[in-house]
């Protein structure tokens, strides 16, 4: 029996060992230990991440850290993700500055952009607008005048995100401050993703070319807003 069950330990060490040292999919699905679930998809040199409750994809920008680590931040410089030479995922969150440990939960679809008609973009931002409308508790127009033809999926996941950023705006202590300060929202081409506020008005740059990439994340929109006139 003791024989017997000094083999059965060696075998189910040497299993675990085995799953320890399994590189992690690169598209997964994970939960926190706060219940929290998302897609990290790192199939693509632009690693991004996805709340199965929220709409907006989160591109993240991997850089080395401390114990071979690798530490994801947002557009803004926040720590999204933390991944361990092991593969542990730790999640960051306001509510959770710290890290929370996160579990793989099993495999994902790659986060892609769902291709779009104009009919269905405009549906899109008059969805959004109305989003937006609904949390600032004024009109919030949304604009986008010079969409060329095929961009039409990049913008549509721009006005999801700029409504989503409204949202975090009403949410904050000095939201209603803040949602004073616009009326208007309009999305623009240019070569790289930004968000500015003047006069009213807040300026979304779309660049349909860098895919997610190609435009300002919720957080950095609050930003604009919070520190624009």
């Amino acid at each position: 029996m003791s024989n017997q069950g000094t083999l059965r330990d060696l075998l189910v060490g040497q299993a675990s060992q085995d799953d320890r040292s399994a590189p992690p999919p690169p598209v997964a699905r994970y939960v926190s230990d706060e219940g929290e679930a998302f897609v990290f998809d790192r199939s693509s040199p632009t690693p991004l991440l996805r709340f199965e409750e929220s709409q907006e994809v989160y591109v993240l920008r991997p850089e080395p850290a401390a114990r071979g680590d690798v530490l994801y931040r947002d557009d803004v410089g926040e720590p999204v993700l933390r991944v361990t030479r092991l593969g542990g995922l730790t999640l960051f969150s306001h509510g959770r500055p710290g890290g929370a440990p996160a579990a793989l939960a099993g495999h994902a679809q790659v986060i892609r952009m769902q291709t779009l008609s104009p009919l269905g973009l405009g549906q899109k931002l008059l969805q959004a607008s109305y989003r937006a409308t609904k949390a600032a508790k004024h009109l919030i127009e949304f604009d986008a005048p010079e969409v060329t033809p095929g961009a039409e999926p990049a913008y549509a996941d721009a006005f999801a995100v700029a409504a989503e950023a409204v949202v975090h705006i009403s949410r904050r202590n000095d939201g209603r401050t803040l949602v004073k300060r616009f009326a208007r929202v309009i999305f623009l081409p240019g070569p790289r993703g930004e968000a500015t506020l003047r006069r009213g008005v807040v300026s979304i740059t779309v660049n349909p070319n860098q895919g997610f990439a190609g435009r300002p994340s919720s957080a950095r929109i609050v930003q604009a807003v919070a520190l624009g006139r």
